[in-house]
């Protein structure tokens, strides 16, 4: 297992569109294993292939708890690849979010409250699941980064980015 560095805001990498999965082989394991043991080392609750440089749709998320999100309700580990995400009804929540791809910064996001989302395993099962609240948020986050979106680009005024040492004062 290794830690992968992490790309940040303004690299061409994270603006691309990434490809399906077509392989589900032992360099895939690789690889999101490599991608678990980096998210946990940078305290993340969820990270994309394509914020380490790789071009594929792969996302792992989940958390039981976490200092960055501590008021959040814990999300199942998970390993979400080529996925398709369905908002269930028009309502939307602006909550603040953050990024390991921009770090020490925070945004006001609107997303979907609740969501359907389906793709398949580490072993190429189809899976499907409805998620609300923080554990949506965090799913469309990291879906977004494979579509080469950034938080930022979701904000109403990407103007007001926060940084994270300032948001207590704020909120």
């Amino acid at each position: 297992m290794a830690i992968l560095d992490i790309l940040h805001r303004g690299d061409p990498k994270l603006e691309i569109r990434a490809r399906l999965v077509t392989d589900f082989d032992k360099t895939l394991r690789t690889i999101v294993s490599d991608m678990w043991e980096t998210m946990h080392e940078s305290e993340g609750v969820g990270l994309a292939a394509t914020q380490v440089g790789i071009d594929l749709q792969l996302v792992v998320f989940g958390m039981e708890s976490s200092s960055r999100y501590p008021d959040s309700e814990s999300i199942p580990y998970t390993v979400l690849i080529n996925p398709t995400v369905e908002p269930l009804g028009d309502d939307l929540e602006e909550e603040w979010e953050g990024c390991l791809s921009i770090p020490g910064l925070r945004g006001l996001v609107p997303r979907y409250s609740q969501i359907r989302y389906s793709g398949v395993d580490i072993d190429g099962k189809p899976f499907e699941c409805e998620a609300a609240g923080f554990h949506a948020r965090v799913v469309q986050h990291e879906c977004d980064h494979l579509l080469g979106i950034l938080y930022p680009e979701r904000m109403e005024n990407p103007q007001e980015l926060v940084a994270e040492e300032d948001l207590e004062d704020i909120t």
